[in-house]
């Protein structure tokens, strides 16, 4: 007896599962349709002659990964970027990070001479989000509407904070009124409504750096209406960790909503301490990490003082070509700096400079024989800001603080992928990968179970997507087949843009979308919403 309305329509025969006490012996997936019918041991049901069968031969079968933080929403659409996410099992992604992204946007700007939201996120975060191919601006719905049967992976979208309040304030870089709040409340309530699965913050870039905490309390306890979390890059990390995490923590008290930090690193000891406080304290708090010890983001963000206004790239460019503003800059910002410069590499340098992508910034200083300063400005100012860079983290976030932190009951899995430029992070094409191969298989930090967890499991459960993150009968059939000998990242920060190994089937809504390692060209994938309120269920 089924538990669909159809027959079984595929079978994955001979996988093995994880379970708390190892791995199992092998079963049968019957899938019918887009949903698993039902999982029984191998050998023991005839299986129908009409259904499609993969042979796993002893692989792991996992539910699909979920990317807890990814900026996909225009790479997604790629078709090299599926692959590399694909080949490493994630099969859903939650797009719409750090505050900046592509919708809610009016088709018109928010004052005369200044661009709609669509238009000045797509510039602010060129180098982070690249430009979405068929997108020009609407609502959420309509952003949404572009993933639908457009590429193999389930796409969700968090409604960015930063996004509505220049819809509001536009780059106006002040505290937001009683009245303008309320209108950014409007916004996040239509952006939930079309399937937003929660909100982001990027409270360390401009603009949503001026939110107050009024501000975050108010937008927050529309996402506590709703069970949705409030999904944070925090005002800073490393030495600001405290301070920005005590910031967090006060809006989740004063609204009670779910709180979630994005690509959270540092000094281990130290943050996982505040995680622990505050559910000491009762409040729900996660956080998403990635297995690599270096960053990556806008070079305006890392370089550039907030007082600075880096979300209008335009006059940000005119101030940093007139000179009093650039003495300004050596003398209180730049000597601050000094050590950074030697961490930092170029990823993402379009226009004259291409040349320089993949390059440490101090070589690129000697190839234009001008200091680091005078470079970093050029750079800026030769792609209107549209720079990005992968750059060493300080030493306070080690090796050791990477793996305290996964083994944490509250960490999920996220990439936190940047997939712009000539020489992106290869976190994009192997995080996931070098989470099972090296923290599982090498060092033990996870069991196979506990993988399944942290990168499918408790995405699902922290973004609401109910039908997914096990391998159960009635659960969407969203199936990644592990090679757990096999399996490893094999991008590099010098050739980032190689797909990882030991990831050869992938089954997306019952559909094969690898098989082999190949993509099929299925495009099965669609828009992801909350199927009910996260915390509410």
């Amino acid at each position: 007896m089924t538990t669909t309305d159809q027959p079984v329509t595929l079978v994955v025969r001979g996988a093995r599962l994880t379970t708390p006490e190892g791995l199992s012996e092998p079963v049968d997936l019957l899938v019918s349709g887009a949903v698993i019918d039902a999982v029984v041991p191998t050998g023991s049901r005839p299986l129908p002659a009409q259904a499609h069968l993969i042979e796993a031969g002893g692989r792991i079968a996992f539910p699909g990964f979920i990317d807890a933080h990814v900026h996909g929403e225009a790479a997604v659409l790629d078709p090299d970027v599926q692959l590399a996410m694909l080949r490493q099992g994630v099969t859903s992604i939650v797009v719409g990070q750090d505050g900046v992204s592509y919708a809610p946007s009016a088709p018109l700007p928010v004052r005369a001479g200044t661009p709609d939201a669509h238009t000045w996120a797509t510039g602010y975060f060129s180098a982070i989000n690249g430009e979405h191919p068929t997108f020009g601006g609407g609502s959420v719905a309509d952003l949404l509407a572009t993933y639908e049967g457009t590429t193999p992976l389930d796409v969700a979208y968090l409604a960015p904070h930063g996004t509505l309040r220049y819809g509001v304030l536009g780059g106006e870089a002040r505290p937001a009124t009683a009245a303008e709040i309320e209108r950014m409340a409007a916004l996040l309530r239509a952006a939930l409504d079309d399937g937003a699965c929660g909100m982001s913050t990027g409270l360390e870039y401009a603009p949503a750096s001026n939110a107050t905490d009024g501000e975050l309390v108010a937008l927050s306890r529309v996402l506590a209406e709703r069970g949705l979390p409030h999904v944070s890059h925090m005002r800073g990390y490393e030495a600001k960790a405290g301070t920005a995490m005590a910031e967090l923590v006060r809006v989740a008290r004063a609204s009670g909503v779910a709180t979630h930090v994005s690509h959270y690193h540092g000094p281990a000891a130290e943050l996982v301490g505040y995680v622990e406080d505050a559910h000491a304290a009762g409040l729900d708090v996660t956080f998403d990490s990635y297995p690599y010890l270096r960053g990556c983001s806008i070079l305006s963000m890392v370089a550039l003082p907030t007082w600075l206004p880096i979300a209008d790239p335009g006059a940000t460019v005119a101030m940093l070509q007139d000179p009093a503003v650039v003495a300004r800059l050596r003398t209180e910002h730049f000597p601050g700096l000094v050590d950074l410069w030697e961490r930092v590499t170029m990823a993402a340098v379009p226009g004259e400079l291409r040349w320089s992508e993949g390059m440490a910034l101090l070589d690129v200083a000697d190839r234009l024989g001008l200091d680091p300063v005078e470079t970093t400005l050029r750079i800026l100012v030769s792609t209107q800001l549209r720079a990005g860079c992968v750059f060493a983290q300080p030493p306070t976030n080690s090796p050791e603080s990477v793996r305290t932190l996964l083994r944490h009951p509250a960490q999920m899995g996220g990439s936190d992928a940047i997939y712009q430029g000539g020489r992106p992070h290869p976190r994009g094409w192997g995080a996931f990968a070098r989470f099972l191969a090296e923290h599982v298989r090498e060092l033990g930090d996870w069991t196979w179970h506990d993988a399944e967890k942290h990168l499918s499991t408790a995405a699902a459960e922290r973004f609401g997507f109910t039908d997914r993150g096990r391998l159960v009968p009635g659960a969407k059939a969203d199936v990644v087949l592990v090679d757990p000998a096999a399996v490893q990242d094999v991008a590099t920060y010098e050739d980032p843009r190689r797909p990882a190994a030991g990831i050869d089937d992938v089954l997306v809504a019952g559909v094969p979308v690898l098989a082999g390692g190949l993509p099929t060209g299925a495009t099965p994938g669609r828009a992801l919403r909350p199927s009910l309120p996260a915390r509410l269920r």
